[in-house]
């Protein structure tokens, strides 16, 4: 477990200190994870390394990595609420994640986005360069 402050924020990867409430009720409005069951939302903060962002012990943000700690990492749910916003805190964040101990030397990172390109690009992050080489399946959306 390691934390991270500034000026009254804090990240953590404890996730014992996440507030499964708040991001489920987050998530199920979003455009990635709309109508997400809690159950989901429980299952995937328990099978992923979290980051947690709170502002003195508020959870305002959060994001997390499904990573086999080795190879590859895809980054999901990532988000701060809007209050908090504008601040500098989602390149905190980035920072933090992208120079985990835990993560150096990956091979592979991942991630899909609407409207954050510029901040990903920030942190090497590029358009796919062979798209034809990705494929995915999604058995509850009809084609």
């Amino acid at each position: 477990m390691k934390e991270f402050h500034i000026k009254g924020y804090t990240i953590s990867t404890d996730k014992k200190k996440l507030n499964p409430i708040m991001i489920h009720s987050y998530l199920r409005k979003s455009y990635w994870a709309e109508n997400i069951s809690f159950d989901i939302v429980k299952k995937s903060i328990k099978n992923s390394m979290c980051f947690g962002l709170y502002y003195y012990n508020e959870q305002i943000g959060f994001a997390r990595l499904i990573t086999d700690n080795s190879t590859f990492a895809y980054l999901a749910d990532v988000f701060i609420l809007e209050e908090h916003k504008g601040k500098g805190l989602s390149k905190w964040l980035m920072e933090i994640i992208m120079s985990h101990a835990e993560l150096a030397g990956l091979r592979r990172w991942m991630l899909a986005t609407k409207d954050a390109h510029g901040l990903y690009e920030k942190y090497g992050f590029t358009e796919l360069k062979k798209p034809e080489r990705i494929m995915e399946y999604k058995p509850f959306e009809k084609y």
